[in-house]
C-alpha cells in the first residue's frame, strides 16, 4: 500500500502541490456530488426535445468521465468536466421548441459549427 501510495504522489505530484491524498481523495468526491446532478437535469433538459432521456443521461456520464479523466490523467490537472446547461436550455428551449427545428437538425447545427469553430 505504501508502494501505491508513492507511485500516486510522484505520478501527481501530491506533496510538491501542497496537498496529501486524503485531501485529493475528500476533494474528488466533493467535486463528483457537485457534478452529479448534472445528470438528471440534463437528462430532463434534452429529454423535452424528444430524446430518450436513458440515453441522454448515459452520453452526459460517459462524456464528464472520459473528458475528467484526460484532464486527470493526461494533463495533470485536477479538474472536473460537464456538460454545460446553460448551452443545452438555449438547445432545448429556443432552437427545438422556439425555431421550430427538430432535435436531429438542431444536433447537426451543433456538429457542423463544433468542427467550425
Amino acid at each position: 500500500m505504501k508502494k501505491f501510495q508513492e507511485s500516486l504522489d510522484k505520478f501527481f505530484k501530491i506533496s510538491q502541490r501542497g496537498s496529501t491524498i486524503t485531501k485529493e481523495l475528500i476533494g474528488g468526491l466533493t467535486i463528483f456530488l457537485a457534478m452529479v446532478y448534472i445528470l438528471p437535469v440534463n437528462g430532463g433538459i434534452l429529454s423535452a426535445t424528444g430524446m430518450d432521456f436513458a440515453a441522454v443521461f448515459a452520453a452526459t456520464a460517459i462524456a464528464a468521465a472520459i473528458a475528467s479523466l484526460i484532464m486527470g490523467l493526461y494533463a495533470n490537472y485536477p479538474v472536473g468536466l460537464a456538460s454545460g446547461m446553460g448551452v443545452n436550455a438555449f438547445f432545448t428551449y429556443v432552437v427545438v421548441r422556439e425555431l421550430q427545428f427538430t432535435w436531429e437538425e438542431a444536433l447537426a447545427a451543433v456538429l457542423i459549427s463544433g468542427v467550425l469553430f
